[in-house]
């Protein structure tokens, strides 16, 4: 399950390092280069939702089959692409893909284990995600400077093909036959209003997306903002990325060793704070030039081990109180977050600016979004889940 969360973040951090040298690949701009990382969280976004029904419906593993062989032939399509404008689109296809992994791989942690354990468990996966930022970006700097960046592609369809094995051999339906959900558009669409109606899943749910926002800013500008700007070596770049990964790796394991006595939301507001004063400190570094590029790293730094925290927390809090209708919740919850990162890349995208304060003005927003959101709709009374309510059970007719 750590694996299929993973898929994501290999496919956004390994290609990182191409993306300056793309420019003149394609002969682009740096803002069509970042369409193509645009159209990947678009894509991602608005994916999530469709495998939420589906994997309600039919089980988990059927459509994870799918989802990962529809992303292979994605990654076969990026490395083939003819142009920027190309490549973007086949970036939108192999988000598709890649989205059910998240999808399914959350909602089989609810099927299995009950919601105090949640945290616990979201940050063990978490361990496992967090690798992929940690070797993504140097393993994707050395395979475009010995093979090329077509070869990033091929290598992110290598691994997807290693999931599906793992797939196929090491899991086990989760969904038992009589909690299957009928795939008709009537219940569907009830099923979301349901959701949407919780005051503490959207919440839970615009946190966790924010909080990602300020994220996918820095990965996106980061390559032009410290390759081209600071003049930092390709090599160095991965090597920073290893050093954020760690910080958050650090982070979620703290984060799922705290005792049960301490509330989620408590964490989850502390942790968002972290990333609002982190965010000023950024800023304030790029106007200034105090610490050229190590005094807007270092703050970055903190901002994404505040992630540590905020996405296991968020992510348990939203998932407790649904475990009724899992897929479709943890389909909900990744569209929400995907959509608010999405719109933070593009804005990111039509800032032209050769300096890091647009990027570092983006995180800051984002940390201070998140925050507000976690005063407004988060705390005490509601850190509970609702009580469930039976749910038909599907027949074949469906």
């Amino acid at each position: 399950m750590g694996a299929l969360q993973a898929i994501a973040p290999l496919s956004i951090d390994m290609y990182l390092p191409a993306m300056p040298a793309l420019e003149q690949v394609f002969h682009a701009t740096t803002a069509a280069v970042q369409v193509t990382m645009v159209t990947f969280f678009i894509g991602y976004a608005l994916g999530q939702s469709l495998y939420g029904p589906v994997t309600d419906r039919f089980g988990r593993k059927p459509p994870l089959y799918f989802s990962l062989l529809f992303y292979m032939a994605a990654c076969a399509a990026c490395a083939l692409a003819p142009s920027v404008n190309g490549l973007s689109f086949f970036r939108l296809v192999q988000a598709l893909g890649a989205c059910g992994g998240a999808v399914i791989s959350r909602a089989m942690v609810r099927d299995q284990f009950p919601p105090e354990d949640l945290r616990r468990v979201f940050s063990m996966l978490i361990l496992v995600l967090g690798v992929s930022p940690l070797i993504a970006p140097l393993l994707g700097s050395y395979l475009m400077l010995w093979f090329g960046w077509q070869s990033i592609f091929w290598m992110q369809g290598a691994l997807g093909a290693a999931c599906l094995l793992g797939v196929h051999f090491r899991m086990t339906e989760t969904l038992a036959p009589h909690e299957q959900r009928p795939l008709q558009m009537a219940h569907i669409m009830d099923g979301y209003r349901e959701l949407l109606r919780d005051r503490t899943f959207v919440g839970a749910s615009l946190v966790c997306g924010f909080s990602s926002a300020g994220m996918f800013a820095y990965i996106s500008a980061a390559p032009f903002v410290l390759i081209d700007f600071y003049k930092i070596p390709t090599q160095m770049f991965g090597w920073l990325f290893a050093a954020i990964a760690a910080g958050v790796i650090t982070s979620s394991q703290i984060n799922g060793r705290m005792p049960r006595r301490i509330p989620l939301w408590k964490v989850l507001r502390v942790a968002n704070i972290v990333q609002l004063i982190a965010g000023v400190l950024m800023v304030v570094a790029a106007v200034t030039g105090a610490g050229r590029a190590w005094g807007v790293f270092l703050p970055v730094f903190a901002y994404m081990c505040g992630a540590g925290f905020v996405f296991p927390n968020g992510s348990a809090i939203a998932m407790m109180r649904h475990g009724n209708m899992a897929g479709m919740a943890s389909a909900l919850l990744g569209t929400i977050q995907f959509l608010v990162a999405a719109i933070g890349t593009i804005l990111m995208g039509t800032i032209e600016s050769s300096t890091a304060i647009p990027m570092t003005i983006v995180i800051c927003v984002c940390g201070l979004a998140a925050t507000v959101f976690n005063f407004a709709t988060l705390g005490a009374k509601l850190d509970v889940g609702p009580a469930q309510t039976p749910q038909p059970v599907a027949d074949a007719s469906h």
